[in-house]
């Protein structure tokens, strides 16, 4: 049998992009023929889901679970590298396969729950679909005794859950939708960080009109803009997209509820996306030939 060098293992992971230890042994199982080794780990779907691990997936869709009885709900991302993909019908199955499994361990540990089955059903999911696709984050939402949870999902992309005490399972749900519409910063105006404030303050004071103003006429001037501010992005005091003639709270007071809070998802926020001009490529590409 051929001695495995350390070079042997390291092109190998960096031609599959597997682990040291399953680099070896398949360069070991091939007496150190690095071809060899890898026509055998293509024939596992591990490899073509790690090959495309570093590949940014800022596309997919948006899934939530809410018990019968309202008590508790759970949302999840789901992402794969095109929007062409989202809509997959096999990507779709599998995120429905997702949400339960998160909805029945009622956690938001995406690591446990997708330990073993779940992990290998993405795995071969990459391999069949042939695009990056990974589990982002889940949360669970839990209402207190004689609450509910609400949820709404536009399109796949954005989802909601909501948290009323009171109400009925009608109202969340058209609280919900008031968020994913509206995208409130806060439910309450109490629950704005003092830092948002003062930068919004900073703000105030910067415009123009406010230039020469005595020190009480000023500041005067400011918790106005910030009290209008606050209505402004604080779900609560937003009138109500469905009846602008009333506020959210007042819409859901009617109900016999509260707002408690909100939790909302985008698909792809917070990760920065590769542009690529694909134009370009298949012109620099006719180019070379």
């Amino acid at each position: 049998m051929a001695a495995i060098s350390a070079s042997q293992v390291k092109e190998l992971r960096e031609r599959t992009g597997l682990g040291m230890m399953e680099c070896k042994k398949a360069l070991t199982e091939t007496d150190g023929d690095i071809e060899v080794a890898i026509e055998n780990l293509r024939k596992s779907s591990g490899l073509k889901a790690a090959k495309k691990a570093d590949r940014i997936a800022a596309e997919g869709v948006v899934v939530t679970r809410v018990a019968e009885d309202g008590s508790y709900g759970v949302m999840v991302e789901i992402n794969s590298e095109t929007d062409f993909v989202a809509r997959d019908d096999n990507f779709i199955a599998f995120a429905d396969k997702i949400a339960a499994a998160f909805f029945t361990a009622k956690s938001e540990d995406v690591s446990a729950v997708m330990a073993g089955e779940l992990e290998t059903a993405r795995e071969q999911l990459v391999q069949k679909i042939g695009e990056n696709i990974g589990v982002r984050r889940a949360i669970v939402v839990n209402a207190a005794d004689g609450g509910l949870v609400g949820e709404y999902v536009h399109g796949g992309r954005i989802g909601v859950l909501t948290v009323l005490t009171g109400g009925t399972s009608q109202v969340a749900k058209d609280v919900a939708m008031h968020v994913a519409a509206i995208n409130p910063a806060v439910a309450h105006p109490a629950d704005m960080p003092q830092e948002q404030l003062d930068q919004e303050k900073a703000i105030i004071l910067a415009q123009p009109d406010m230039a020469g103003k005595p020190e009480q006429i000023a500041e005067k001037m400011v918790q106005g803009r910030l009290k209008k501010y606050l209505a402004e992005n604080s779900l609560t005091e937003q009138p109500f997209v469905k009846d602008p003639n009333q506020t959210v709270a007042e819409f859901v007071k009617v109900a016999g509820g509260e707002v408690v809070g909100f939790t909302r998802f985008e698909v792809g926020e917070g990760i920065e996306k590769e542009e690529v001009d694909f134009a370009k490529e298949v012109m620099e590409q006719a180019g070379r030939r």
